[in-house]
């Protein structure tokens, strides 16, 4: 089964700062982890939002209106994502349950969904 595990941003992710030095060796301790698992597949981080375009299908039969970042809210925004394949939702739920906060700084919010 596959899930992601959506990362948010944070106010600090969409300013482009990078995380402290004990959060990518956090980090990195959870993506060797999930390779030692056997369960990653991808992970990957994002560009700030202000990198950004998003394209918006507001009237149907109509062209798509494009709106260039930054987004809104940072936590209605993507910093990153880890993409695994796991036997059960549970087990996808206890490796996002892993996982350091994202941000480091009390901002940091992972959002689970599972693939079709």
């Amino acid at each position: 089964m596959l899930f992601m595990l959506i990362v948010k941003a944070s106010k600090n992710s969409e300013a482009g700062n990078l995380p402290s030095k004990e959060l990518m060796e956090a980090m990195d301790k959870f993506n060797d982890d999930l390779d030692e698992a056997g369960v990653k597949v991808m992970a990957k981080g994002l560009h700030p939002s202000s990198n950004g375009i998003r394209i918006s299908y507001e009237k149907p039969g109509e062209a798509p209106v494009v709106t260039h970042g930054p987004f809104s809210e940072p936590k209605d925004v993507t910093a990153g994502f880890f993409l695994i394949d796991v036997k059960s939702r549970e087990e996808a739920i206890e490796w996002a349950m892993k996982a350091p906060d994202p941000q480091g700084d009390g901002e940091g919010q992972i959002e689970l969904r599972q693939l079709y």
